[in-house]
């Protein structure tokens, strides 16, 4: 696999589809769509700036934008949603899922429980100070 090529062609062929089209909107055809995919697969993969993505891929500005229009158009959403159902169709995925609970915690504010409120600062011994004021002793 060459530094340009992050995706086969078995790969790009089952998202391919999925990509949007300009068919009819008179307005500049976008840019060759597996490359862009592939500069953002890369961006992500190496965890690089995208102003920092090689030239191979085409303009930063150009993966930056159709990244953020996927994102909003929900086209990531319907490749994540296709590859998932393929993936399960054949019995790739496995949803058998573990939770341990000694690693999920719950902070003591996510409760549902009622707490007795007392004011901050109101200790065993003031309380008791107090109590003895009342009943003289």
């Amino acid at each position: 696999m060459s530094r340009e090529r992050v995706l086969t062609d078995a790969q790009w062929e089952r998202i391919a589809p999925l990509m949007p089209s300009t068919d009819g909107v008179k307005s500049r055809p976008f840019r060759d769509h597996r490359q862009v995919v592939e500069g953002v697969i890369y961006r992500f993969r190496s965890g690089i700036a995208w102003r920092d993505l090689p030239a191979a891929f085409g303009p930063w500005q150009t993966a930056w934008k159709r990244h953020h229009r996927f994102s909003v158009d929900g086209t990531w959403d319907k490749i994540h949603a296709r590859l998932l159902a393929q993936a399960d169709a054949v019995g790739d995925i496995n949803w058998m899922v573990s939770v341990d609970a000694t690693i999920n915690r719950a902070h003591q504010h996510a409760t549902n429980a009622a707490r007795l409120e007392q004011p901050a600062g109101d200790s065993r011994a003031a309380r008791a100070a107090r109590a003895a004021a009342r009943t003289g002793g």
